[in-house]
């Protein structure tokens, strides 16, 4: 549809935009004559011209976008719609089965004997199995969670790859999904954004809890050796079970596999919750704050950097979103702001962050 976007004819933009929209100004011939942008005002509700607009001009090859520019609500009209390729099955379960394998093998080696022998191998593989599947189905539940709301919202994404990483005490780097399209709105951000932490949630509780109540109380052993690190939740979660604020009293809580896949369910949940870049937590301070997403990105990797003193770990996170979490892509509508009701479900999110983060993953006692 070139010739559209190209034409210097604006009666078929009067008519496309008639009744909600008035225009005040048009330029043609944008970005190697494949797009043309319109000035004015919206006579009806942003989201709704958005609705109204983006089928129709779909279906004639152009894709819509609402801008904020000098205080002018923009329309761009841009040729070509995207459109998504199939995906192939082979890699999402390649990688599903290795990283099934990288976990049993890290928590063998991390938890169990550093010696691999056969013996010892045999003797700890159902431990390590009670936390590889616990923890795969946490990983598997919070990335679907993502597609079928991704999916539901209309929006292209690529099937969960789970990430092997036999170096790591849990053998694995978690699970991403990409988006293949753009969002359509800021709500489409949130609720995509929000549904994968909610539906780990869904299995990261039951698991801890389970698993906690397989757990049992003892004195710390002698000697050095590692801690787990409390969440306000996971702190709350050994309430529940046990009856008392853990550790106390020379008491501590030596931890059932299943307790410490719930355990490192909570830890992968609140890293994906750190409002940065495009991890979750990422989409959702865009969709509540837009634009001005980037300051609360500048006050993570601040405290990431401060927090690295006691857990070097966040230093890599720190990295991670300098390097990839500077940014957000825009929606295709970036006008139209959530409403009450979403902006409650934002906050939520938020809260969630602060209930499921670790300032200290792990601590060597000696």
């Amino acid at each position: 549809m070139e010739p559209i976007v190209q034409s210097p004819d604006a009666q078929w933009l009067h008519k496309l935009l008639d009744g909600i929209y008035t225009i005040e100004d048009i330029t043609f011939g944008l970005n190697n004559g494949k797009a043309v942008r319109v000035r004015g005002r919206f006579l009806v509700p942003s989201g709704e011209a958005f609705a109204y607009l983006s089928p129709r001009c779909k279906d004639v090859g152009l894709t819509v976008l609402f801008r904020k520019e000098d205080q002018s609500e923009t329309i761009y009209l841009v040729s070509g719609v995207a459109k998504a390729k199939e995906e192939k099955l082979w890699l999402p379960l390649t990688l599903g089965i290795v990283t099934v394998i990288s976990m049993v093998f890290s928590y063998l080696f991390y938890w169990e004997s550093p010696t691999l022998t056969w013996s010892a191998i045999s003797a700890g593989l159902p431990r390590a199995l009670l936390f590889a599947v616990p923890l795969l189905a946490i990983l598997l539940a919070h990335e679907l969670g993502h597609y079928f709301m991704a999916r539901r919202l209309g929006v292209a994404v690529t099937f969960p790859l789970l990430i092997p990483f036999p170096l790591s005490p849990f053998g694995t780097m978690g699970a991403v999904i990409r988006m293949k399209d753009t969002a359509p709105s800021r709500r489409a951000l949130l609720l995509i954004g929000a549904a994968g932490p909610i539906c780990g949630l869904l299995v990261t509780i039951p698991a801890l809890l389970i698993g906690l109540h397989l757990s049992e109380l003892a004195v710390p052993p002698s000697g050095s050796y590692m801690i787990e690190g409390n969440s306000l939740l996971y702190w709350l979660a050994k309430y529940v079970v046990f009856g008392r604020w853990l550790p106390s009293a020379n008491l501590d809580v030596f931890i059932h596999p299943m307790a410490f896949a719930g355990w490192a369910g909570l830890l992968v949940t609140s890293m994906n919750l750190l409002p940065a870049g495009q991890l979750d937590g990422g989409h959702v301070a865009y969709a509540l704050l837009g634009e001005r997403a980037r300051y609360v990105m500048w006050a993570v990797l601040a405290i990431l950097v401060v927090l690295g003193f006691w857990w070097q770990g966040w230093w890599l996170w720190a990295v991670l979103v300098f390097l990839l979490g500077r940014s957000h892509p825009q929606p295709l509508d970036d006008l139209t702001k959530l409403c009450s009701k979403e902006r409650v479900i934002a906050v939520a999110i938020f809260v969630l962050f602060i209930l499921t983060f670790t300032p200290l993953p792990m601590t060597v006692v000696m």
